[in-house]
């Protein structure tokens, strides 16, 4: 009897490019994170630009501490149907504040009521 074994894998390049990308925005170096999340600055390096695997601890840590959503990096089929642009997008305003959602919200706004007036 043939066993069955499980093929996917989690892309852990992907989330630590994400990783490193955030806290580059926060301007963090990778020495200031390591001391965060109780790592070696080696390992930050590792995770953000080899895709290293970590333990689930300091995983937990690094996507509460960057609010990231990893449902993109774990079900990445489920979110087939939207454009790259479109989940860049979504991956910038995870990383905006209130303030900075304000400004983005009111561009929006404004986007859709040109819309509604070029109708007119």
């Amino acid at each position: 009897m043939k066993m069955y074994q499980y093929e996917k894998r989690l892309d852990c390049h992907a989330l630590g490019q994400e990783i490193k990308r955030r806290r580059k925005a926060k301007g963090w170096t990778q020495e200031y994170l390591a001391q965060l999340v109780d790592l070696t600055p080696r390992s930050i390096m590792y995770i953000e630009n080899r895709g290293q695997h970590t333990s689930l601890n300091a995983f937990y840590k690094l996507v509460t501490l960057f609010d990231i959503s990893v449902d993109e990096f774990f079900y990445p089929d489920k979110l087939g149907g939207e454009s790259e642009r479109r989940k860049h997008i979504d991956r910038m305003l995870n990383g905006m504040d209130e303030k900075e959602l304000i400004i983005i919200e009111g561009a929006a706004e404004g986007i859709r009521k040109a819309r509604e007036t070029e109708g007119t």
